[in-house]
């Protein structure tokens, strides 16, 4: 029987919440649902956004900004959070500040209701982890349950409570910026992923004060907007939702998160934040959650953009009707509730319900009884400590991918290196996207570690190519140019990096890319000019560092792709690994599924990476079981060095009612071999895995044959058949 996520409800915390529901007021109901952000003063009368618009055309640096930001004061409403108009806060990044307004709330406020505060902890909060995306590329859920349990330990010491994280959208098209975001093409790695960064930062008591409450987002296909524009809509059939998409949420609800965050997109015509199949009949009734949702920034005032709704009071409407709990930054419900409820557009039992999952919350966290989790002197001790830098860095190092390598890695620490390309120079720029409260300077570049390391290297300069035993070259994205609303159309590299590579290979002399970025790129070009390449995403803190364990040998290279590689951008979305076969599959012969003008496949597939050994797969078995299928397959270290394998296993229905994907990732386990050492693996598929959605929404799963591969990446495989016989 399929288990609901529940179990959050304590009697007698429900008889709390319903006394407290008794005393309140429609306008402290209403505040209750509100989350306030910090409003700018002292920036001459401008909004955030005023500013991010004056920095991307051009008439403020970003310096500038970061300078009058820095600067600028926050008003956080004090008197309205005294009058009980506000159940939360977004952005509040110190202990000693959260303590003030939570003062207010409990000691100055009519009923003494704490508030709680929310904000981005993506991957870490001073601490910066490699982006999702690389991380994911680890396949390691322990490793992502320890780099949440670090991030909330640091960011429940200043002040936070919950996480909008983790980010769960199967993300298939890389021209998308919050791929980076994600843990990239795949519905299981983005469930495991989500599962375990639930549990690091939830732990199993959510009063203790270095837990955070994790809210689950962005619910739900968001990472399907057409073309790959941020905010864009989608649209797709109801069996490629459930199949693809929603199982990911599904998982990290069950894991136990606390919030829901719904999209900012639509769906078939419905927002998100207003569609009550979404937040109703699937995330309560379906799979039973207890939680609390809350929109994203401003996302129910832009259902009137959407076109669903007349203006902000119908947008409450709907919003509070379709089961969204609070709304982040817009102030729809806050303006609007009373009145709805005065004329009976919404009821009291849903305005009620919608506060008791805000209450229910605020109990989970102890806030009522311990509204003071964190001070001062435990902010200052919680951040960069040797213990945390030493986790990001082995994430890093688990997280890079090596793509190439024709014999010139791994390095000998007398070489004397030419370091080339800005980014190997701005420690900056390794963090990423979304890189919680990052300081100048925490971020570890190229050149920093070269000089720790006590490594010769010589800086590349316009005018002239140094004497050297090999080039390294740092290319790729800048981290502004992945994440939110950088959506790309070109996905190639830009010409200045381009050109540079193209000068180091006229050299004659070994070039090695490293490249930096927050998303699948075209690098076709840097196949053909590097004898190496290093795919370092951006990888947090610790970024040269890990990068020289890489190069130096020091850590052998184990990760793996999650996200295909284009050759070019036009190849987008379709290059998925699990898409389906079509009537015509791509071949030689003209009319076939292809483009005139590209490979039908990625450059680099889903699962691919390179080690410095080489692993040798044999004597693959698969049978059928009473609950499905059992496989297995022999996997040998043939190579030299010791070194982690991860061996996924796939499978395909190649008859069925529906045309099913050409592979589909069943299971993966990462091992660690030594030479010559051999192991026999085995992996359970579940018939529950085996099935779909047929035309008419009915759930199946077909007798007949089903085709298994296990290997290295999704087309360096080993295969078997099972004829299933269930008898049903």
């Amino acid at each position: 029987m399929e288990r609901k996520a529940g179990n959050m409800k304590d009697v007698k915390i429900e008889q709390r919440i319903d006394a407290l529901l008794s005393r309140m007021t429609l306008e402290e109901k209403a505040g209750q649902l509100h989350q306030a952000g910090g409003s700018l003063v002292g920036a001459f009368d401008m909004t955030i956004g005023d500013i991010f618009t004056m920095v991307e055309d051009g008439r403020m640096t970003r310096e500038e900004a970061h300078k009058l930001l820095s600067e600028s004061k926050r008003d956080w409403q004090e008197e309205d959070l005294r009058a009980g108009r506000i159940g939360s806060y977004i952005g509040i990044t110190s202990a000693e500040e959260m303590n003030r307004l939570q003062h207010i709330a409990v000691e100055e406020s009519r009923l003494g209701i704490p508030v709680f505060n929310g904000f981005d902890v993506i991957h870490g909060f001073r601490t910066i982890t490699p982006i999702p995306l690389a991380e994911s590329c680890a396949w390691e859920p322990a490793l992502w349950e320890r780099t949440a349990r670090m991030s909330a330990e640091e960011a429940s010491s200043a002040g936070i409570h919950m996480t909008f994280s983790p980010m769960v959208d199967v993300s298939k098209d890389p021209r998308w910026g919050r791929i980076a975001e994600s843990a990239g093409e795949e519905a299981l790695l983005n469930g495991l992923y989500g599962e375990a960064k639930v549990k690091g930062y939830q732990t199993e008591d959510l009063t203790r004060h270095d837990a955070l409450a994790a809210c689950v987002k962005h619910f739900a296909a968001y990472g399907a907007a057409e073309g790959g524009r941020d905010y864009n809509r989608v649209d797709m059939s109801p069996q490629r939702l459930e199949e693809e998409y929603l199982p990911s949420y599904e998982r990290a609800v069950k894991a136990g998160a606390w919030a829901v965050m719904p999209a900012f997109n639509d769906i078939s015509g419905v927002p998100c934040s207003v569609n009550r199949k979404l937040l109703t009949d699937i995330l309560r009734r379906r799979w039973g959650f207890e939680g609390m949702t809350i929109s994203d920034a401003n996302a129910i005032a832009e259902c009137i953009n959407h076109g669903i709704a007349a203006d902000r009071q119908d947008a409450a409407r709907q919003a509070l009707n379709a089961g969204m709990d609070m709304d982040m930054t817009s102030g729809c419900f806050l303006e609007n509730l009373k009145t709805l409820v005065e004329n009976g557009a919404v009821s009291v039992e849903t305005l009620d319900e919608a506060v008791r999952h805000v209450l229910r919350l605020k109990f989970a966290l102890g806030l009522f009884d311990d509204p003071y989790r964190s001070s001062a002197a435990q902010e200052r001790a919680a951040m960069l400590t040797p213990a945390h830098r030493a986790l990001a860095r082995e994430a890093a190092q688990k997280s890079m991918v090596l793509l190439k390598n024709e014999g010139v890695l791994p390095l000998e620490k007398h070489m004397c290196v030419g370091l080339a390309g800005k980014l190997a120079f701005d420690g900056d720029e390794m963090s990423g996207t979304w890189a919680g409260f990052v300081k100048p300077g925490d971020c570890v570049s190229l050149s920093d570690a070269m000089h720790g390391a006590s490594i010769a290297f010589v800086p590349v300069t316009e005018d002239m190519l140094p004497e050297c035993d090999v080039f390294l070259c740092a290319v790729g994205e800048h981290k502004e140019e992945s994440g939110e609303a950088a959506s790309r159309a070109r996905l190639e590299l830009n010409e200045t990096d381009l050109a540079l590579l193209r000068r180091l290979r006229e050299s004659g002399r070994p070039v090695i890319a490293v490249v930096f970025a927050g998303r699948p790129l075209c690098l076709g070009p840097v196949v053909e000019a590097a004898d190496a390449i290093l795919m370092a995403w951006h990888p947090g803190v610790e970024a040269g560092n890990a990068i020289l364990d890489l190069l130096y040998g020091r850590v052998n290279p184990s990760a793996k792709l999650t996200a295909g590689f284009p050759v070019t951008t036009g190849q987008c979305p379709t290059l998925y690994y699990d898409h389906i076969m079509t009537g015509r599959p791509a071949g030689k012969f003209k009319f076939t599924s292809k483009y005139l003008d590209s490979p039908v496949e990625p450059l680099f597939p889903f699962g691919f990476g390179l080690s410095y050994t080489s692993f040798h797969y044999s004597d693959i078995s698969a049978v059928q079981t009473e609950d499905g299928i059992h496989a297995e397959i022999s996997v040998d270290n043939a190579g030299d060095w010791a070194g982690d394998e991860i061996v996924q296993c796939y499978f395909r229905d190649p008859v069925a009612r529906r045309v099913r994907p050409v592979r589909k990732l069943a299971a993966f386990s990462k091992i660690t071999l030594q030479p010559g050492e051999s192991r026999r693996l085995s992996f359970e598929i579940p018939f529950q895995m085996l099935g779909y959605y047929d035309q008419d929404m009915h759930f199946c799963v077909d007798d007949g044959q089903i085709e298994i591969f296990i290997g290295g990446n999704v087309w360096d495989t080993e295969k078997a058949d099972v004829i299933l016989t269930r008898g049903e």
